[in-house]
């Protein structure tokens, strides 16, 4: 466990003092549950919805059991359209800033060791990752008066740089974190990595459990629910970043759990991946479970995410599989790659709760009109009564109508994502408009892969018919539109063999 000891009593911030102590009552507390390479349809939760907004359950909501998210859902609301980077540090940035990869310039996942910019990515994409300046989200709550907490995977630099320890990032706290993106072991018998298992990705901080059978997630929610106790007794409101690694590789499954998943006709890895996404959600359920405890529930706000598209051992990376039947899987351009599931709601829905008024949230809904990871940074400090740092510039929206089931009229029904590297699928834009996505590929892998896709998503959510030969003016709109908010972003390009940058180009 590492602290940052520079806290301060009493603090300014966009011109409003705080004081530490009285705020605990009138303040939520917040908890961003993140789950690591969790898709859509990692869940028995449905997300996908019909034409009328109702959800439509799939085969994959019938093959995981997740009665905690059930939980969640059913005193909260769910987005339907729910959208993050296609990997994880970009997604894990954009929370922390509010900002698209594009304009934060962490636009892949950032190796531990060197600079991964692949063959033809950008020379100058921000691969330290975040920096000790960034008013980031964590930084502006600790600076308003929350105790901050930091628990499991961070991933939000490389080691060496700033961005390596969230202690510099406003974190009062951390435990378990650091530059590594998945961890060596998610073994007790094997010290998350120190025993045995990938050393070079060990997990730190959790000494006292190396050696029993304490499974990675079932440890970091008992070190997340001691620190909730601790920041109750201080009386400080508390911000908890609970990060899992799971339910990224390795796929070692959580025995507590195996018994249930028993289908022949699925892999080993599969049914180990089902264990960890299980055991994640009886993490959420242990830590609901213990804010009923401390009598805290009504004050504390969850929001719950995946931070890419899913990765389950199902089926290709670009085909039909582990995102069924969305197309795509992380790391790709398709739908699959990159919508994630995303619940917001209190721990214990309360009507006559002074601090639930200020952010009502639909119990039980289902919110149909899209939203972005970018948009928690915004919302986050609303609800807690901070002012978004002068002069900053945030790509995401506040949540807030959006939450109470209504419709924001005020916000563009667009999404950029901007790959400018190698993955399941590489150097590409996706760009949504409305119903329209285009794809726009900077280095098309085969001389029959075409530059652009379009895709209907009203009509065609799966990704299977191109359309872009049949509708040149919306793809000529689309590119254009695109490419306007990929320099206003600041995006960086991939390059040719030469070094060239390669921007998008209207040939139609």
């Amino acid at each position: 466990m590492r602290t940052n000891r520079a806290f301060k009593g009493i603090c300014v911030l966009g011109g409003l003092a705080y004081s530490v102590y009285g705020v605990a009552q009138d303040r939520p507390n917040i908890i961003v549950f993140l789950v690591d390479d969790m898709g859509l349809m990692d869940t028995s939760v449905p997300f996908l919805t019909d034409d009328n907004g109702q959800p439509v359950r799939h085969s994959l909501n019938d093959w995981y059991h997740t009665p905690n998210m059930e939980r969640l859902a059913k005193q909260g609301i769910c987005f339907s359209t729910f959208y993050a980077q296609s990997v994880s540090s970009p997604s894990r940035a954009s929370i922390m800033t509010g900002q698209n990869a594009t304009r934060h310039g962490v636009t892949n996942w950032i190796s531990a060791e060197s600079n991964n910019r692949n063959t033809f990515g950008p020379p100058e994409w921000n691969w330290e990752g975040l920096r000790e300046d960034m008013p980031t989200m964590p930084k502006v709550l600790q600076q308003a008066g929350y105790k901050t907490i930091h628990i499991g995977k961070a991933h939000f630099g490389c080691i060496g740089s700033e961005g390596e320890d969230p202690l510099r990032l406003g974190f009062d706290l951390n435990i378990a974190g650091s530059a590594i993106g998945h961890p060596g072991s998610y073994y007790g018998e094997w010290g998350y990595g120190h025993i045995k298992g990938q050393k070079a990705r060990a997990v730190p901080d959790l000494e006292k459990y190396h050696g029993t059978d304490t499974f990675l997630s079932e440890a970091l929610t008992i070190e997340a629910n001691r620190e909730i106790t601790k920041a109750v007794e201080e009386k400080r409101p508390f911000y908890l970043n609970m990060s899992h690694y799971a339910v990224h590789s390795p796929f070692q499954a959580d025995k507590r759990f195996l018994s249930r998943y028993t289908d022949p006709d699925k892999s080993e890895k599969a049914k180990a991946f089902a264990t960890l996404i299980e055991g994640m959600d009886k993490s959420l359920g242990d830590i609901m479970d213990q804010l009923e405890k401390l009598e805290i529930a009504e004050n504390t706000l969850i929001f719950f995410l995946g931070d890419n598209g899913g990765d389950a051992p199902l089926g290709d990376a670009r085909g039909y599989g582990s995102s069924a039947p969305l197309r795509g899987k992380k790391g790709t351009e398709f739908e699959g790659g990159m919508r994630v599931p995303f619940i917001v709601g209190w721990a214990k829905p309360e009507k006559k709760s002074k601090i639930q008024k200020r952010l009502p949230i639909e119990v039980g809904g289902m919110q149909t009109q899209l939203g972005t990871i970018m948009d928690i940074y915004p919302t986050v400090l609303s609800v807690a009564g901070c002012k978004v740092p002068q002069n900053y510039v945030l790509d995401g929206f506040d949540l807030k109508k959006q939450l109470s089931g209504k419709v924001n009229r005020k916000r563009p029904e667009s999404f950029l994502m901007h790959f400018p590297h190698a993955h399941n699928g590489s150097y590409f834009t996706s760009y949504r408009m409305g119903d329209w996505k285009l794809i726009y590929y900077y280095r098309p892998e085969t001389p029959k892969q075409p530059t652009v896709s379009l895709y209907n998503l009203k009509n065609d959510p799966e990704e299977r018919n191109e359309l872009s030969s049949t509708h040149p003016d919306k793809c000529k709109e689309m590119i254009r539109k695109m490419s306007e908010q990929l320099e206003k972003e600041g995006a960086l390009y991939p390059v040719d063999e030469q070094g060239n940058e390669l921007k998008p180009f209207v040939y139609f």
